[in-house]
């Protein structure tokens, strides 16, 4: 964690870092798109995120929007970017996500965290615990009913993820843990223990796109958007937004859950991973722990799942986390994964979700991307 690291620092360096890879200048870029979720309970920045988080970056100055949708916020900059290249209003556009979550007063995150719920029905504005780990184990203790997953299935899943983490040089938490480790660990929500949960933490990522005619005549290397997606709940629904969102980008993108090589998932608790493994289709129904039983998602498994670590040991900075799942995509695709690396990896997805409403996540990104 970086305490004494400010928002602008991190999002100024995530954005620099991203035109230098691309090779591109600040000129280039006819629009930015900045992705952040709770700057204005976290640092007290309203209004103009964007222009002052990126006020020391090479690409102050050009023109920007903010875009805020819980921890959808920077897949949800992505998809407006990929419109407003298929409008064919700009050539290239920077997306960046950032969030400055540490402070001396550890339990600011926690507050700004329980605001991603409809707060005039919430029976407090003052949260007793971690809202969001009650609503995961709440939904962890339906699902093991409902298909016989066990604790040690949710502890798989941590196990995994921070395996994958151990070999991310960028990962929050890089100590690999066991399945003992996990299942011994200290219980936050029944069946919920540490290890089973992500961290707040802070961090940032960007993403430089453009339009195809524009990247041949670069020559720099990238990948193709096959499909992006945006989906939102209401009050009452079925909890279906992820699966609904999912196959919104199967239709975009004209395939199927068969033809993913990879896939990074918003598993903000371990259960997760295995709910939504089934809400994409790369599970059948009641089988999303057998897919980690059998070593599925694992690398080198048949479709594996959060090779970055996932939000558990990646972390989950959350106006952040969609561009950090992409950027991991990005990296799986151009082959530059380092020891995490996917052998022949062509098309991967990603799922980001964030907030509360009605019977899950309020909002839901979903975007594929392939290979040249």
């Amino acid at each position: 964690m970086f305490v004494d690291t400010r928002l602008r620092e991190l999002a100024s360096a995530a954005a620099d870092q991203a035109l230098a890879d691309a090779g591109i200048t600040a000129e280039d870029v006819g629009l930015v798109i900045f992705g952040n979720a709770a700057a204005g309970l976290l640092t007290g920045q309203e209004m103009i995120r964007a222009h002052t988080a990126l006020s020391d970056s090479c690409v102050a100055g050009r023109p920007m929007i903010s875009v805020e949708n819980a921890c959808a916020s920077a897949s949800s900059a992505f998809h407006l970017a990929a419109m407003a290249l298929a409008s064919a209003s700009y050539e290239t556009v920077l997306v960046v996500g950032a969030e400055k979550m540490t402070s001396t007063d550890r339990s600011r995150a926690g507050r700004a965290l329980a605001t991603a719920v409809d707060v005039e029905l919430a029976e407090s504005t003052e949260p007793a615990g971690p809202v969001f780990m009650e609503i995961y184990a709440a939904e962890a203790r339906e699902y093991m009913s409902r298909t016989g997953a066990t604790e040690a299935d949710l502890a798989a899943v941590a196990a995994k993820n921070h395996h994958n983490g151990s070999l991310n040089p960028i990962a929050q938490n890089r100590t690999e843990v066991s399945v003992d480790d996990v299942l011994g660990a200290r219980s936050i929500v029944t069946p919920l223990t540490r290890p089973m949960c992500s961290s707040i933490g802070d961090g940032a990522a960007a993403i430089v796109l453009t339009r195809p005619e524009i990247a041949r005549r670069r020559d720099t290397p990238g990948v193709r958007v096959l499909a992006s997606a945006v989906g939102a709940a209401q009050k009452g629904d079925a909890g279906d937004v992820v699966p609904r969102t999912a196959r919104a980008a199967y239709e975009q993108a004209a395939l199927g859950p068969d033809d993913l090589d990879l896939c990074e998932v918003h598993d903000a608790a371990a259960p997760a991973e295995l709910v939504i493994a089934e809400e994409l289709a790369i599970a059948a129904p009641g089988d999303g722990a057998k897919l980690v039983r059998d070593g599925d998602t694992a690398l080198g498994g048949r479709i594996p799942v959060n090779p970055s670590g996932g939000l558990l040991a990646r972390g989950h900075p959350v106006g952040a986390t969609g561009a950090a799942q992409l950027v991991e995509l990005t990296d799986q695709l151009r082959g530059r994964a380092g020891e995490r690396q996917i052998p022949g990896a062509r098309v991967g997805l990603a799922e980001n979700a964030g907030g509360s409403l009605g019977n899950g996540p309020a909002a839901c990104a979903v975007t594929i991307l392939a290979a040249p």
